[in-house]
C-alpha cells in the first residue's frame, strides 16, 4: 500500500467507479474530466464500473455526453448489466421478481428475461428468483412484497451490489446494501451480490476488450466494494478519498489498496509529469 507513483503510467485500462470517484450527481470531481481525456489521447481505455443500478448503460452514455465526455456503450459496465448477463445464463426461461427502478427493469428485459415487479396470486408460484437493485423509487409496498416472496416461496435471492450508502452532492443516501439489510432484518436472509466486490465486472472488461491484468488499474472510493473487487480479480487498485473511504480507514481495512491518493486530480498531475 503506497502513494501513487510513476509506475502507474504503464497502465492502459482504467476501470473507474463513478459516484464519489469521478463525479457527484452531474458535477465532475476536480481533475476527473481532464484525466479521462488524457487517457483517451494516450491511446488507453476508460471503463466505468458502477454498482449504481438506477440507470442503464444508455442512460449513462446520455448523461456523460451531456457532461462533455466522449463515451459510448463500451465505456460502461454496470451492476445492472452484469446482473442481466448472469441471469440470462441461469434463468433465461424463468420468471424473475425485480425490486428496482423502471430503468433497471427495462435493462433486464433487454436481455430477453421474463421479469415482473408485481406480486400476485397468479405470479407468486411461478417466480424462480428475486433480485434487488438500488431503488430510488422504493416504497413500502415493494418491501412488503419481497418479504412475502422470500418467506413463503423457495426462491433464489440476488442483489446488484452491497454498497450501504450512495454519495450525493449533499452527503449520502441509502444504497442497495442498506435496502437488503432492511429486508434481511425481516426475512433473516442475505442475497448473493453480483456487482462489486464480485470480480465479474473486471473479468468481463478484460475478456471483452483484450487487456491483461497487468494493463489494468481499478480506481474507486470504497474499500469493501471497489478495492475488494479489484483485489478479488487480481488487478492493481487505487483508492481516492473523495467519497466514502478516508485515509484513516487504511489503518484498519480488510481490503488494502495497492495505491492511494486524495483525489483523481493528483493522478492526473502524475500522468502529466
Amino acid at each position: 500500500m503506497q502513494y501513487i507513483n510513476s509506475s502507474l503510467k504503464a497502465k492502459k485500462l482504467f476501470l473507474l467507479d463513478i459516484d464519489g470517484t469521478v463525479s457527484l450527481d452531474t458535477e465532475w470531481i476536480e481533475g476527473a474530466l481532464e484525466f479521462l481525456n488524457l487517457i483517451r489521447e494516450r491511446g488507453g481505455k476508460y471503463i466505468f464500473i458502477t454498482n449504481n443500478s438506477t440507470k442503464g448503460i444508455k442512460d449513462y452514455v446520455e448523461k456523460y455526453t451531456k457532461m462533455g465526455l466522449k463515451v459510448d456503450e463500451t465505456n460502461f459496465l454496470t451492476a445492472s448489466y452484469v446482473t442481466g448477463y448472469f441471469l440470462k445464463q441461469h434463468y433465461q426461461q424463468e420468471l424473475l421478481y425485480i425490486l428496482g427502478t423502471k430503468s433497471f427493469l427495462q435493462e433486464l428485459k433487454s436481455f430477453g428475461l421474463s421479469v415482473t415487479e408485481e406480486l400476485s396470486e397468479d405470479t407468486i408460484d411461478k417466480i424462480s428468483a428475486a433480485i434487488v437493485g438500488f431503488d430510488s423509487e422504493l416504497n413500502y409496498g415493494k418491501v412488503t412484497d419481497i418479504c412475502r416472496l422470500l418467506q413463503t416461496r423457495q426462491v433464489n435471492y440476488y442483489a446488484t451490489n452491497k454498497d450501504l450508502a450512495c454519495p450525493t452532492g449533499f452527503g449520502f443516501i441509502p444504497d442497495c446494501g442498506a435496502i437488503c439489510s432492511m429486508i434481511g432484518y425481516a426475512v433473516k436472509r442475505e442475497p448473493e451480490f453480483l456487482g462489486k466486490p464480485n470480480p465479474m465486472m473486471v473479468t468481463m472488461a478484460l475478456e471483452l476488450y483484450g487487456y491483461s491484468l497487468e494493463d489494468t488499474l481499478v480506481i474507486g472510493d470504497r474499500l469493501y466494494t471497489d478495492i475488494a473487487c479489484g483485489l478479488n480479480a487480481g488487478a492493481d487498485t487505487l483508492l481516492v478519498f473523495t467519497g466514502e473511504a478516508k485515509e484513516k480507514d487504511l489503518k484498519t481495512t480488510e481490503y488494502p489498496p495497492d495505491y492511494y491518493c486524495n483525489t483523481i486530480k493528483e493522478l492526473y498531475q502524475l500522468f502529466l509529469s
